[in-house]
């Protein structure tokens, strides 16, 4: 559920949506999710002054609370 919003919501954001990846890693108390674009779009992932990759963080913390765990995004390049 978790992968397949990042995914989404990465996939409208960049121009090469073919280039998405996203993977998680699940620990008892922490998920994290693994964001990979192409390098072109990074700073479309982060936004300016990091907006967008709040705003996903801030989703994910929503969802994490609801499932009582914390999840983690981290994009890569």
């Amino acid at each position: 559920m978790v992968k397949e919003m990042v995914e989404s919501i990465a996939k409208l954001i960049v121009d090469k949506p073919e280039e998405v990846k996203v993977n998680v890693l699940e620990g008892t108390q922490t998920n994290v999710i693994e964001l990979r674009v192409a390098k072109e779009d990074l700073g479309k992932v982060i936004g300016k002054e990091g907006r967008n990759a709040k705003a996903i963080r801030t989703l994910l913390n929503a969802i994490g609370n609801k499932m009582h765990k914390r999840i983690h995004l981290e994009i890569i390049e």
